[in-house]
């Protein structure tokens, strides 16, 4: 690995605007590259929007879905990555030739379409197929792995991708300030975004507190810092379609601490320099070489998997008290 400058960025999207979220990319990526960014990245489904799409059946779902690399939106990303000369990072919604809908992270540099990576373990909508390989890309002299939002929060998915070579990984998100079954967590309320500079200080409370950055805290950090690398996360701040999302944009280093963080209530960009010393010398490494592989057989007997969000979980048990 070599040293890099990168950047992680959020933003209010617009469901199902395309030209004005590309729009927010351009610029933001504009701004990274002033503050001397090499890559920049943005979030879970950042060019279509992402929750609005929970309702839609399979057919809305495909007119909203676009070939990659061919379709309109790469090609977007494309001249962005031309003409700020940096690679760039965005999801989308992708649709392949048998019709299948996928929750994809692409990554284009100034030479063009660099790699897509589907998410693992999609929910957000029934009709999005699952990811089935991880991947570690070579990158700016740097070996780069993805994994979107909840795939995150499985630690095995985070191990693997560090075993393949990751030295970054990139973790864009949707997420924080859910209902939740969980103490302190839940919604943050519409009107305090919409009154976030005649009172900010409320709403960073909540940004700050349980339902944002504490939850963050519990299990990102020990992401980075049990496998030895550098993550990249970003998240999306203010309304996506029925709920409040916090932002938080933030760079982490092999040793679980934040190297860059933004505390906006506003679009934003944080850019930390990842340097090579600190792989070698991170608790992780070691812990990735002391592994007894030959223990842990139980931990890949097969199962019927199940994604279940704790949104999700929050919604079935009010469906159940009502009835």
């Amino acid at each position: 690995m070599r040293n890099l400058r990168v950047a992680a960025c959020q933003f209010e999207h617009r469901d199902n605007d395309p030209v004005y979220n590309l729009s927010r990319i351009r610029d933001l990526t504009r701004k990274a590259v002033e503050l001397g960014a090499e890559m920049v990245s943005f979030h879970e489904g950042c060019i279509h929007g992402y929750s609005w799409i929970q309702p839609l059946d399979k057919p809305a779902l495909l007119k909203v879905a676009e070939r990659v690399p061919s379709g309109p939106s790469v090609s977007a990303l494309e001249a962005i990555a031309v003409e700020l000369q940096t690679v760039v990072m965005a999801g989308l919604f992708e649709r392949d030739s048998q019709e299948r809908v996928w929750n994809t992270y692409v990554t284009v540099s100034p030479d063009g379409f660099v790699a897509k990576f589907s998410k693992l373990h999609p929910f957000v909508n029934p009709h999005l197929s699952a990811g089935s390989e991880y991947q570690v890309i070579d990158l700016l002299g740097c070996k780069v792995g993805f994994l979107i939002c909840y795939d995150n929060n499985l630690p095995e998915n985070v191990r693997l991708t560090a075993m393949l070579g990751a030295e970054i990984i990139v973790m864009p998100h949707v997420t924080c300030c859910l209902p939740s079954v969980m103490p302190g967590r839940g919604v943050v309320e519409r009107e305090l975004w919409d009154r976030r500079v005649e009172d900010p200080v409320r709403l960073r409370q909540e940004f700050q507190g349980p339902k944002g950055r504490e939850w963050l805290m519990r299990w990102l950090p020990a992401r980075a810092y049990e496998n030895g690398v550098y993550a990249v996360f970003s998240n999306p701040i203010g309304w996506d379609y029925d709920t409040v999302k916090p932002g938080l944009a933030m760079i982490l280093d092999p040793y679980g601490e934040i190297i860059a963080e933004s505390h906006a209530l506003a679009d934003d960009v944080v850019v930390g320099l990842l340097t090579a010393d600190k792989l070698a010398t991170s608790s992780g490494r070691r812990y990735l070489k002391a592994r007894r592989p030959e223990l842990y057989g139980k931990l890949v007997e097969p199962q019927q998997s199940e994604t279940l969000p704790g949104w999700q979980m929050e919604h079935e048990l009010n469906r159940r008290n009502s009835e």
